[in-house]
């Protein structure tokens, strides 16, 4: 029986395709979908953001904690209580804590370019 030209077999061989939105937003869809491996992402976020936040309470705790006792030191002397307040502990603050949003914007921007695959 001769074939008729519709049916005829065609084998197609060669690299499967993907889409490129999968390919390019794999951690994004890993992220969305709750994966393992989205899993570990944040997991990775919220450690690095921990570890910001734990070195500025460490910091704090040894700037902070020792003053009751720079206080009690000093004796009555309340100019010099108000001096060492204001240009030995809230100067530090203010650095640390701008080092703290500045490390904070740095990890959540590693963490974006890591799920965009910048």
């Amino acid at each position: 029986m001769p074939q008729e030209p519709g049916d005829r077999r065609v084998v197609v061989t060669g690299p499967p395709r993907r889409t490129g939105r999968l390919s390019r937003n794999r951690p994004r869809t890993e992220i969305d979908e709750q994966t393992t491996l989205g899993h570990t992402y944040v997991r990775s976020l919220m450690r690095s953001q921990l570890r910001t936040a734990l070195t500025v309470f460490a910091v704090l705790v040894l700037l902070v904690g020792p003053m009751p006792l720079v206080f009690a030191s000093i004796g009555d002397s309340s100019s010099l209580e108000w001096i060492v307040l204001g240009f030995c502990v809230y100067p530090p603050l203010v650095l640390l804590a701008r080092w703290y949003v500045r490390r904070a914007d740095r990890n959540e921007k590693d963490f974006v370019r890591l799920v965009e695959d910048r």
